[in-house]
């Protein structure tokens, strides 16, 4: 089943860092280049890393608590094409935390509000936006033409389908997770490390741990968890530093306590990313209630 977006983008180049992408979106007009200045002076970004970054695409699940930050600060730093994928309405207790979107906007697709800020933040970035629950039948339509994807999703069955089909379909991708003064994040690159599933192997059964909902989670979490995600789907498309790829952070607030864990190597024996997949089609999990953190 084909997904419906408000604009459309072309065919991603394929699944590996895009760092000899064409740079026809750069423009080099005086207003980008005074935008642009801060990244451009960095002797790691530059012109070039600034080009990449123009013509890289990226999409949200997601455009809650994760979700905001990493879109505005992808939209901020100049990626070319982001898209923003969720079904839900922006709700009065979301504004605590999802920073995207504001009081005028309640009632208002997420997806809209998200674009609308994104948009008035830089105009310089194509927003498509997807209003669709996430699932088996409709990811592979929205994942083809991205170059890096960021769960921003707050449930498990959410993140073992996302993680599966970067996996069946070559994809790099960012999963996170907060809950109440607690985060965590990891970066699966096809080839270079473990997946998700490798590390977490299957989710947990119904009502085994409780949703954002139950648990609460501190507004600011989504802030920190949130930008180091973008923090990664900027160092994937410029090639810069060295990524969370077979590593775990963890950040505890209250001690403020930040963890960087290494991960065992990929699985061979991993249902989906092994050598020899027991899964190879994707399926929904029973999802929880809360579909974005």
């Amino acid at each position: 089943m084909g997904v419906q977006k408000d604009t459309n983008t072309d065919s991603a180049e394929n699944a590996s860092r895009p760092a000899d992408a064409p740079v026809s979106r750069w423009m080099a007009s005086n207003e980008q280049l005074e935008r642009y200045s801060r990244h451009i002076i960095l002797k790691e970004i530059g012109v070039k890393g600034q080009k990449k970054l123009l013509n890289a695409k990226v999409l949200i699940i997601g455009a809650g608590g994760l979700g905001a930050p990493a879109a505005m600060y992808l939209a901020a730093a100049g990626v070319g094409t982001i898209g923003i994928a969720d079904a839900d309405e922006v709700d009065l207790s979301n504004l605590q935390r999802q920073i995207i979107h504001s009081t005028e906007d309640l009632g208002k697709a997420k997806v809209l509000s998200a674009k609308e800020t994104m948009n008035r933040m830089n105009p310089d970035v194509q927003v498509n936006t997807y209003r669709t629950f996430v699932s088996a039948e409709n990811i592979m339509d929205l994942i083809r033409d991205y170059d890096f994807i960021i769960d921003g999703t707050d449930n498990f069955p959410a993140k073992f389908l996302i993680n599966d089909a970067c996996v069946m379909a070559g994809k790099p991708f960012s999963h996170a997770g907060i809950i109440r003064f607690k985060g965590q994040l990891m970066t699966y690159v096809p080839g270079a490390g473990p997946c998700y599933r490798c590390v977490f192997k299957n989710p947990p059964p119904k009502d085994a741990v409780p949703t954002c909902k139950q648990a609460g989670v501190i507004g600011a979490m989504g802030g920190v968890i949130g930008s180091l995600q973008a923090m990664e789907a900027i160092k994937y498309i410029t090639g810069v530093g060295e990524l969370l790829t077979g590593y775990l952070l963890t950040f505890d607030a209250i001690k403020m306590d930040f963890r960087k864990i290494r991960l065992p190597k990929a699985d061979g024996s991993c249902a989906v990313c092994g050598t020899h997949p027991t899964i190879t089609e994707l399926i929904d999990y029973e999802q929880t209630e809360c579909g974005g953190i």
